[in-house]
């Protein structure tokens, strides 16, 4: 017995009038947890754990079962392991995947079938406007959110002058689109990089020739550990301030980068030290349970489960798929952000901060600390393009 309650002969569930009702809520997770891609899906897979750990193990007040799936940072692998999670187990959610470049890949055959994808970090513009799908849910961000973020407290401090370099897949490109739609200035250079590369001397280079007055800078995962060490080898801070996006965070990067990464600017959706009850209760329990401060993948990820949660006890089980997804819609939890709604297309409206990493003056820990909102209630720039009510 793994979803229901024991079968019932049809004739006696026709005379009482009782379906069968679920015992447990089944949640498949593909992330990636191998290759260089891991440093960001074992944080998520750590911030769900502690989410699932938190409500007692129990999601909506059933039962909750994690199933992982390791998508290896590859698309092919991940959409076998979304059709294994669909039709073999047939789980009731997915959370997943890491990178947009998968996600691309698995959206379209989860929600095809009726089953709810939720996204804990990528979000493709596809998949925000004309692809929006009633069954798919970004708890993060759009993915040009915070480029665009970054855009207008650029043109707030009279930055005329950026070089941007960026990886060569989808997340990538958003992050210019973003950028190019809300930055005043000029852009002296947009370079595009492998995503596997882990050199960035060329690039180095080319920063110094061009002399920009910032960078942004959008590199997951390792490649960010490279960029943000050589950009500092490179003796660029001094030249020009450099921003990012999706690079340097607390438990992930950060520890791994060390003294390279202070000054480094970041634009985030979420930061450890936001001032509401449900921030502060994640931010001690991740604390006490990893011995470190939680990343950002890791809070997302730990507000995806907790969304489920939510739905599933507003909607009083997992039977109703609608009510379900009316409950996800109306946001029915209380996210680590503190104010958070979905919009239209099922993709947050939420604020938008700038960050920067700086030492504790106690302890000399690097951190990635916030310094202030840069707008809040921040819609992406795809809704209007969806089709949901």
């Amino acid at each position: 017995m793994r979803k229901t309650l024991a079968t019932l002969a049809l004739g006696t569930a026709l005379t009482t009038g009782f379906s069968a009702q679920a015992e447990t809520v089944d949640v498949g997770l593909i992330l990636s947890l191998s290759g260089s891609g891991a440093v960001l899906g074992t944080e998520m897979q750590k911030g769900a754990d502690l989410a699932l750990e938190m409500s007692g193990g129990k999601l909506g007040g059933l039962e909750g079962h994690f199933l992982y799936e390791d998508d290896q940072r590859k698309p092919d692998v991940g959409k076998t392991a979304a059709e294994k999670l669909i039709r073999s187990e047939k789980v009731d959610f997915v959370i997943g995947p890491s990178y947009s470049n998968v996600m691309m890949a698995v959206q379209a055959p989860i929600v095809r079938t009726g089953t709810i994808l939720i996204s804990p970090n990528p979000a493709p513009a596809e998949l925000a406007g004309a692809n929006c799908d009633a069954n798919y849910f970004s708890i993060p961000f759009q993915n040009d959110q915070p480029a665009e973020a970054l855009g207008l407290h650029m043109n707030e401090k009279g930055i005329k002058k950026v070089f941007v370099v960026v990886p060569n897949y989808q997340a990538g490109k958003d992050v210019v689109e973003g950028f190019k739609r809300t930055f005043k200035g000029e852009i002296v250079s947009e370079i595009y990089t492998p995503l596997e590369q882990n050199d960035f001397s060329a690039e180095m280079t080319e920063i110094k020739t061009a002399d920009p007055e910032a960078v942004l800078a959008f590199m997951p995962g390792g490649l960010g550990v490279q960029f943000v060490k050589q950009y500092d080898q490179a003796g660029l801070k001094p030249m020009a301030d450099l921003y990012t996006v999706f690079t340097v965070f607390n438990g992930v990067s950060l520890d791994a980068i060390g003294a390279a990464a202070e000054g480094v600017y970041s634009v985030d959706q979420w930061t450890y030290d936001l001032d509401n009850p449900a921030n502060k209760e994640f931010v001690a329990a991740y604390s006490t349970k990893y011995g470190t401060l939680p990343s950002n993948f890791a809070a997302m990820a730990f507000d995806a489960v907790r969304l489920i949660d939510g739905a599933i006890t507003a909607a009083g089980g997992v039977e109703d798929k609608e009510a379900v997804r009316a409950a996800m819609k109306a946001a029915s939890f209380q996210s680590v952000r503190g104010d958070f709604a979905f919009n239209t297309n099922q993709h947050p409206i939420h604020a938008m901060y700038i960050a920067r990493v700086s030492k504790d003056e106690a302890t000399g820990a690097l951190a990635v600390r916030n310094e202030g909102m840069i707008v809040d209630k921040m819609a992406d720039s795809y809704a209007a393009e969806c089709t949901l009510e």
